[in-house]
């Protein structure tokens, strides 16, 4: 029997991982508002998270719903359309077995170097990280099994800026105090999705980044190497802002979840070859 899948703001990663789900049982539906991109083993919904009137086709039983819409623009109007009130509007007319709401590590806000995990104080200093926390709040609190995966920096096909940067010599680090940086790997990320599907008895959040939160400048160093150009920009030690922070991924290692790129030498270098 067919179960019914609702990626809801189906983008990159969405279509990621409805690629991996073509051999199983899962039907896969794809709601936006421009329905042309999508492949054809994906099921288009036309719709606007934002008016309701549009979301009236959603009435069956989905069995997950996973919300992954993004913002258009970068601003504070767009981020609670997208994160607080998109989903209210999403949840008005479904009530699906499981909603997965896919957040980012932008919900917390140290940046001393800090380790955290799902325990940890989410304070963020910036509006993006407030508003995405609150879009956390609405869908736990939903009726059914709601589940949070925070993903750090994605990277991947048609996601290099990094790459980008050291090619075009516009990439700087600092070496003291050090920046540190998490990432995960797109395909990683519909990894992690494809995992939360059907695991059992889910924890509430996880935090979905790669096994090796790494120095700044260690990644451009390495990248600089490998692409046979000058190393980056060295800042001093008072440019550059804060120290980030080190993202903890045992939770959802523990769950059973086995990275494709563990690090960024992994994740990066297949992306060179």
């Amino acid at each position: 029997m067919s179960r019914h899948l609702l990626i809801a703001g189906c983008g990159d990663l969405g279509i990621r991982l409805a690629r991996r789900l073509q051999a199983s049982d899962w039907q896969v539906a794809g709601l936006r508002r421009n329905t042309s991109v999508l492949p054809s083993f994906i099921t288009p919904l036309s719709a606007d998270l934002s008016r309701p009137d549009t979301l009236v086709s959603l009435d069956r039983q989905w069995d997950v719903v996973i919300y992954q819409a993004t913002p258009g623009q970068r601003d504070e109007s767009a981020y609670r359309r997208t994160y607080v009130e998109g989903l209210s509007n999403l949840l008005d007319r479904v009530r699906p077995r499981r909603l997965i709401f896919v957040s980012s590590t932008a919900v917390y806000g140290q940046d001393a170097g800090e380790w955290v995990d799902e325990r940890s104080e989410t304070v963020p200093s910036r509006f993006n990280g407030r508003l995405v926390l609150e879009g956390e709040h609405v869908a736990l609190a939903a009726a059914g099994e709601s589940l949070v995966v925070r993903f750090s920096g994605i990277y991947g096909p048609g996601r290099e800026y990094l790459l980008e940067s050291v090619r075009s010599g516009t990439a700087s680090c600092r070496p003291e105090p050090p920046q540190w940086t998490n990432r995960i790997h797109a395909d990683d990320c519909a990894g992690v999705l494809e995992h939360l599907l059907d695991l059992p008895r889910p924890e509430p959040v996880y935090c979905a980044s790669d096994c090796r939160p790494v120095a700044r400048c260690e990644v451009l160093r390495w990248l600089a190497e490998r692409l046979d150009v000058p190393p980056p920009r060295q800042l001093g030690s008072g440019d550059g802002g804060g120290q980030g922070k080190r993202i903890d991924n045992r939770r959802l290692l523990a769950s059973g979840f086995q990275f494709q790129f563990p690090d960024y030498q992994h994740g990066y270098g297949a992306l060179l070859s």
